[in-house]
């Protein structure tokens, strides 16, 4: 699959994931596991999506969106129906240290080495 679907996911995913967080409570989509493993596991889908889009950006990525996840906890304060909770957004950073961590074990599997270190400081000059 070409990387631009990924890339199309990743962000159509991203603005799900921020409508979900700042929505009123009675949007929120229904529980499938628990709270915790439903943010980790949709935090690590995320990042997976955006390192196999952009695999030369995998730090960057990382960064972005651990400290995206502490921003978007943070919009909940915007509305009446939700909260901010430091801990949801540690459990959010987790799952996109995992994904991250999934996206480059998945983009080395399939075409090696897009995740690699040297990789990452090229692209960075």
């Amino acid at each position: 699959m070409p990387t631009r679907h990924f890339s199309h996911a990743a962000w159509f995913f991203l603005a799900a994931i921020v409508f979900i967080t700042i929505a009123p409570i009675g949007l929120r989509p229904e529980q499938i596991l628990t709270d915790d493993l439903d943010r980790a596991i949709a935090f690590a889908v995320l990042a997976i999506l955006f390192v196999i889009a952009y695999p030369r950006r995998w730090v960057a990525i990382g960064l972005v969106l651990i400290l995206g996840a502490g921003g978007i906890e943070l919009l909940q304060l915007i509305t009446s129906t939700r909260h901010a909770r430091i801990e949801d957004a540690v459990v959010k950073a987790t799952g996109v240290a995992l994904g991250v961590a999934l996206g480059c074990l998945f983009n080395e599997v399939t075409s090696p080495p897009r995740c690699s270190r040297r990789t990452a400081n090229a692209s960075r000059s």
